[in-house]
């Protein structure tokens, strides 16, 4: 018996707790969240702050009356992100581009949010999108292409107040993407940046070759210029070291200058007859 007890009370908890809810006894509040409580079509108050709450500790006793006779609104007060593609713009050349823009976005002023508009999101998401429209229209491509930074500040500044009315705090604006929708200028603008491109890679070619050509030139004169001086050279220390050899040993000076003879002789590749020491040269020639 006290097993079905404790089972039946236990069962029931869920249910007493789904009653107390609904009568507005309590209410949990979540994290990223706001609770906007309103009785006879007035705000009465709002709850932001995570936990669980007790609203006629806070609202006093006419709490009780929200059910019946109000209503409880949950608004999510989390960072939210979201991303227009395609925005069309024109550019001063007349060139129609798409932009792409990333914005930030979190409520702020939960009953701006409720209220004040009735498609808070829709309406934001028109006015960056006129606001960047606005701001990048009739502006040269270069400076569409290269200053999105400042552009994208320029277009948070002129959304953010009119977001503030509405409950919102607007975060990062970001222009993210800027492209050509003409295929045909596209494919113009490819065939440009190749050609470009392929002579910008004839000149660094060129111009590398002029620098190894003038590299070796250089190399070539520094080369011949050593060799000439080191050929110049080589008779002096020669002739000083046979001066130097004929003053401690004529004999080996002799000897050595009838090597380089020989040597001279045998490089040259003229023919040499040898005669015999003893004999009539003149006989034996007849």
């Amino acid at each position: 018996m006290s097993i079905a007890l404790f089972i039946a009370g236990f069962m029931s908890i869920p249910l007493l707790l789904a009653v107390c809810r609904a009568f507005g006894i309590y209410t949990c509040v979540q994290e990223c969240e706001a609770q906007v409580f309103t009785l006879f079509g007035k705000v009465i108050g709002t709850l932001e702050r995570p936990g669980l709450h007790l609203p006629i500790s806070s609202f006093g006793p006419r709490a009780m009356l929200i059910p019946f006779f109000g209503k409880r609104y949950v608004v999510n007060t989390a960072l939210r992100q979201h991303y227009l593609r395609g925005q069309m713009v024109n550019s001063e050349e007349g060139t129609p581009m798409g932009v792409g823009i990333w914005y930030e976005m979190q409520v702020q002023e939960p009953i701006a949010y409720l209220f004040t508009n009735a498609n808070p999101d829709g309406s934001l998401q028109a006015n960056v999108t006129s606001s960047t429209i606005s701001t990048l229209s009739n502006l040269e491509m270069e400076k569409m292409l290269e200053d999105r930074h400042s552009l994208s500040r320029t277009v948070r500044k002129a959304v953010s107040p009119l977001s503030e009315k509405w409950g919102y705090r607007l975060g990062s604006v970001y222009i993210r993407k800027v492209e050509f929708t003409d295929q045909q200028m596209v494919d113009n603008i490819t065939e440009k940046v190749v050609k470009r491109l392929v002579q910008v890679t004839s000149a660094m070619k060129q111009d590398g070759e002029n620098r190894v050509g003038l590299i070796k030139s250089e190399t070539a004169f520094k080369v011949s210029q050593k060799m000439a001086e080191a050929a110049a050279a080589r008779p002096q220390i020669v002739g000083r070291k046979l001066n130097e050899i004929g003053k401690q040993d004529p004999e080996v000076l002799s000897t050595v200058l009838e090597v380089m003879e020989i040597n001279s002789l045998l490089e040259s590749g003229a023919s040499i007859d040898v005669l015999p020491d003893s004999g009539n040269m003149l006989y034996q020639i007849g």
